[in-house]
């Protein structure tokens, strides 16, 4: 979990993530200047080389895997017809999908199980810690991935908070049940529902209303959410928010960490 200030019960949202629009991530800079891919394109096998020899000559995965990462420079990609958008919005960093594309390039030389547990723990190695995460990564990428910590995964964790405490007050007045919670947690949290806000973030983002969002557009759907809110809202409430989604987070990773016995 990223560090965060707390000062008389109030969380302090970190510089990097409170000034989104002031953050450069430098690793990727040369990227964003060429005119086109041909330039950046060696860049991109000399990473994968580097990862497979590390691999070939029995250097820890997750440390290798890392490594990598530093050496990455595309910031998104198309391979077989699906497409890698690792930097969201030119802010975000999606770690865990560079780390499931370097996965399935050396398929079969990691462990299935323990690339698996990694992709869908959603946190950073058991072997690593932050101050070593932050070092492979460098310093450009890991303020990227400081955005897309607080600005996707604790912003989802934030709305199903504000999802269930809607729920609960529609429970505590005897109100009717209603097939649609989510509209109304949106309304609370970002200022209107849900179906007008994806509306206005397609438009803002010139996405094609026609075309089905991808798994890396509704990411930045909620990085968008996320940003809106911070604007919305006086600094105080932000904290308060974001106290609420590190809790409840806490909470989910506990329960998943829980064992259970077999049946």
């Amino acid at each position: 979990m990223p560090d965060t200030e707390e000062h008389a019960g109030c969380v302090h949202i970190p510089e990097t993530v409170r000034q989104l629009d002031g953050c450069q991530v430098d690793d990727w800079v040369d990227v964003f200047n060429q005119p086109g891919e041909s330039a950046i394109t060696p860049a991109v096998p000399e990473a994968l080389s580097h990862f497979r020899t590390m691999l070939s000559t029995g250097a820890p995965w997750r440390h290798a895997l890392l490594e990598t990462m530093g050496r990455w420079t595309l910031t998104e990609e198309i391979i077989n017809g699906r497409q890698y958008r690792y930097l969201l919005m030119g802010e975000a960093f999606d770690w865990l999908l560079l780390a499931e594309r370097l996965c399935s390039d050396v398929n079969g030389t990691i462990p299935v199980e323990e690339a698996e547990r990694l992709l869908f723990s959603n946190k950073i190695p058991e072997t690593v810690d932050e101050n070593q995460f932050r070092d492979y990564l460098g310093p450009s990428k890991y303020r990227a991935y400081m955005n897309y910590r607080y600005g996707v995964t604790l912003e989802e964790v934030l709305q199903l908070v504000a999802e269930e405490e809607t729920q609960k007050h529609h429970m505590s007045r005897s109100l009717s049940a209603t097939d649609d919670l989510t509209e109304e947690s949106f309304g609370r949290l970002y200022g209107q529902p849900k179906s007008q806000l994806l509306k206005m973030f397609q438009k803002e983002t010139k996405k094609d209303r026609r075309r089905k969002l991808s798994l890396s557009d509704l990411k930045e759907f909620t990085y968008w959410l996320h940003k809106r809110r911070i604007n919305l809202w006086d600094p105080a409430r932000v904290a308060s928010d974001t106290r609420k989604a590190i809790r409840r987070l806490e909470m989910l990773e506990h329960d998943h960490n829980v064992p259970t016995s077999s049946a």
